[in-house]
């Protein structure tokens, strides 16, 4: 990696806002910060976010690996592969980091991802299975004819996210959304999505054509796969009900939030989602997870970070990422 010397008096605040030198800097400013570093997309902003899993909060270094499965930098791939291997590390950071390995799409993970295909935790192990499936996704006819097809037409996606899986090829991500979708189709959609038998990145390619349909129906499919039994599947739902934020969404994400048996990896992603759609009847809800005792810590600071958002989707600021200017991307 390359080092942090000499750098823009803008990219040194930003390392310290994220890094939190002060000791006086709160986790949702610290995840502003990261954010805007995401966008930049260069080797400088990768470095200042390696350091960052130095921190206690397995929510921040969660999204800190995100973030740079995110960017598609090759130079992120020895600090992913240092955190999955730490047996000390949450599963939750762990998990997160080799989702990010998929996310860059180097065969160079392939060896390692295969090595923890065997690992204790079940999330890390059904990670590692996806984002193989990811790497040998894109190298495939279908998914370079796809890569193609998108530069070709200069399309633009509803979301911008590297996602772990395409969506089903009949409803590729980078499509249009489809408004007249009918009910067959969403009905196979949601049997392959809540089908165990079938491999996972298969139905993750199933919930993530759902998140492109968007409908309510679509939302009522995908709340449906909150029954399964893997939290790894069932944080994803959460994920992609906080990139659809349909209100339709609300009371399904409420309803995990809110149960105590759940894995925090779930409630936590509940609780971003929640923050995201943004309406009012969720704020009471985060205020009243952020300060319990008796919730987990994740889930305390997931609320904490749930309400900044909240508080900027009903506000009229421009961007949730602290400003770029005189910050160059390279």
């Amino acid at each position: 990696m390359v080092a942090t010397t000499n750098l823009p008096a803008e990219l040194k605040a930003l390392e310290a806002s994220l890094l939190n030198t002060n000791g006086k800097v709160a986790l949702h400013d610290r995840f502003r910060a990261l954010f805007t570093l995401k966008s930049l997309k260069n080797d400088d902003a990768v470095v200042i976010i390696a350091k960052g899993f130095d921190d206690p909060s397995a929510l921040l270094k969660h999204e800190l690996a995100y973030c740079l499965g995110q960017m598609k930098r090759a130079s992120a791939l020895p600090i992913l592969e240092s955190v999955l291997r730490n047996q000390q590390e949450d599963p939750m950071v762990r998990h997160e980091a080799a989702e990010a390995m998929g996310a860059i799409s180097s065969a160079a993970s392939i060896p390692i991802l295969r090595e923890y295909l065997t690992d204790q935790n079940r999330s890390v192990r059904e990670t590692c299975e996806i984002a193989l499936a990811k790497i040998e996704w894109d190298t495939s006819e279908e998914g370079k004819k796809h890569s193609t097809e998108k530069l070709a037409s200069n399309s633009i996606s509803a979301y911008t996210s590297v996602d772990p899986a395409p969506a089903s090829s009949k409803l590729l991500a980078g499509q249009p959304l489809l408004e007249d979708v009918d009910e067959l189709a969403i009905s196979s959609l949601r049997r392959t999505l809540l089908d165990t038998r079938i491999p996972l990145f298969e139905r993750y390619r199933a919930m993530f054509a759902l998140r492109n349909i968007g409908t309510p129906a679509a939302v009522d499919a995908l709340a449906a796969g909150f029954s399964d039994d893997s939290a790894l599947f069932k944080h994803e739902i959460a994920f992609v009900f906080g990139q659809l934020l349909s209100p339709h969404a609300v009371p399904a994400l409420l309803k995990v939030l809110q149960d105590t048996t759940e894995t925090d990896m779930v409630r936590h992603e509940a609780a971003e989602a929640l923050g995201g759609i943004a309406t009012p009847e969720v704020l009471p809800y985060l205020k009243e997870w952020m300060v319990r005792q008796d919730a987990p810590v994740v889930v305390r600071e997931s609320c904490q970070v749930a309400i900044d958002m909240w508080e900027y989707e009903n506000s009229d600021q421009f961007q949730y990422a602290n400003g770029l200017e005189g910050i160059c991307a390279n």
